[in-house]
């Protein structure tokens, strides 16, 4: 249980990291980070954030249900960047992941890491309102807003915000761990505490809508995404109350139309990308409820090209998820006569071969791919597709190339663990294994697996210096990770 200390500072994380309590208002029109933010290296040096953003990414991984699906990571990845280029103040790299939750949020952290829920693909009907979200959680980070948190309540002791970080962040990620814990921790909530919290939101959707402008979207889809989430609290069931540290006012969509009104109007066509992910979220990651429905696969079947390939697109995954690979690849082969390179469709092919037991057409299509050599989701596709054919020599040699270039992706290290363990390389696979316990920040075994790596091979030899050095990084790691993991 938290101290009372603690209650006053999590009210203020909830507030400057959830979307479902940040409806914007607009301040000025500068979009600099003010004087206060200066003063908040003194708290917390930019070197520490991401240092505190690298553990908790490892905590989430390990604790939190992240949609580890490579188009999807790249899709976001990329429209974040796209974002990101048109940001001031920018300090550290961004990462963005996407969560398995069917509650509308979105929320950033330490380090440049923006978590988005898969329930915004649900509610954003355009690419612009999607971008909006994540132009906001931007803000929050190049604004420093937890470091000026830390810095206006007086208090220079990051580590205890950090604990508190952590709870919000794991409970925020996966309710059902961590709502209970932070029950009580809420009841004393300070109300003085709002009207600071409504400051970073403010600032936030304030500049937010400016890198929405910049990176040429529609200003009017903040707005316009923002009424949708009142009308989520006022007709449907809200967030949990606990994350309900200020109301939803109707003031701040009216602040948030007015400034949009005074930017110059554009006409934005969403991408196909964003229609293929989001019949890809709606229809493989949808919390056991139907989400990708008839109603809007028939809507998009009306609409323009884009949305017209997203719904056959659409019901190809369908069909592909009762495993009726015949008709999934009937329903895709127009697709991909008409662009046989797009990785969305190739992903899918592939798993229809693979379904259908034909692993020498899966790999025949993707080495074939044009853009192998530079598209990581073919990668791992053809990967997995020779470990489904028994050519694990061949998903070796192409996984250690990929996790070379991909230190961060649990799939590769999984899929090369796989490899290995089929070529009787126990060693190698150990290696592999313990390169994915400490992405989920599982540093012990980590260590305990690259020991065993250790003892099976010779005695002074190159790999078992370099196994042993490793270890030695994670001991560091560990080192630099303790004191969060006494909070």
């Amino acid at each position: 249980m938290f101290t009372q200390l603690r209650k006053t500072l999590v009210a203020t994380l909830i507030a400057s990291l959830t979307l479902g309590q940040c409806l914007p208002a607009f301040a000025d029109s500068a979009d600099s980070l003010p004087d206060m933010g200066t003063s908040a290296g003194s708290t917390l040096s930019i070197g520490q954030e991401m240092q505190m953003g690298d553990y908790y990414v490892r905590q989430l991984r390990g604790s939190a249900p992240l949609i580890n699906d490579p188009l999807l990571t790249q899709y976001i990845n990329s429209l974040g960047t796209r974002l990101v280029s048109h940001a001031y103040s920018v300090r550290t790299p961004f990462h963005f992941f996407l969560i398995n939750n069917d509650e509308l949020n979105a929320f950033a952290f330490f380090g440049g890491n923006v978590v988005l829920h898969s329930a915004l693909f649900r509610y954003a009907d355009t690419e612009s309102e999607l971008a909006s979200v994540m132009a906001h959680e931007i803000s929050h980070v190049t604004q420093r807003h937890l470091a000026r948190a830390m810095e206006d309540q007086k208090r220079n002791a990051p580590l205890t915000w950090v604990g508190a970080l952590g709870s919000i962040l794991l409970a925020m990620a996966n309710p059902q761990a961590g709502m209970a814990a932070l029950t009580g921790t809420l009841a004393g909530t300070q109300q003085g505490m709002i009207s600071f919290t409504r400051q970073n939101e403010e600032e936030a959707d304030r500049i937010g809508i400016q890198v929405l402008q910049r990176s040429g979207f529609d200003p009017q889809s903040m707005p316009s995404f923002m009424e949708k989430l009142l009308d989520q609290s006022r007709y449907s069931s809200r967030p949990p109350e606990m994350l309900l540290t200020h109301p939803l006012p109707e003031s701040r969509l009216a602040d948030a139309r007015n400034r949009a009104n005074q930017m110059r109007p554009v006409v934005v066509q969403s991408s196909e990308d964003f229609y293929m992910a989001k019949a890809r979220t709606l229809g493989m990651y949808n919390s056991g409820k139907n989400q990708l429905t008839s109603d809007l696969l028939d809507n998009w079947a009306k609409g323009n090209v884009r949305e017209q390939r997203a719904a056959q697109y659409g019901r190809a995954l369908q069909a592909m998820g009762t495993n009726n690979y015949a008709e999934a690849s009937k329903l895709l082969q127009p697709l991909l006569s008409a662009e046989g390179q797009n990785p969305w469709y190739l992903d899918l092919a592939t798993d229809i071969d693979l379904g259908q037991k034909k692993t020498g057409d899966a790999i025949n299509r993707l080495k074939n791919a044009r853009d192998l050599r530079n598209n990581p989701v073919l990668q791992l596709n053809l990967a997995n597709a020779y470990l489904e054919a028994g050519q694990p020599g061949e998903a070796a040699t192409l996984l250690n190339r990929y996790t070379f270039n991909n230190k961060d992706d649990t799939n590769g290290w999984d899929l090369l663990a796989q490899a290995e363990a089929a070529l009787g390389n126990r060693d190698q696979e150990l290696a592999a294994r313990a390169e994915n316990m400490a992405l989920v920040g599982r540093l012990d075994q980590a260590i305990s697996l690259l020991s065993s790596a250790s003892s099976q091979v010779k005695l002074g030899s190159l790999q078992q210096a370099r196994y042993d050095a490793r270890i030695d990084q994670f001991r560091q790691l560990q080192e630099r990770f303790r004191p969060y993991t006494k909070m």
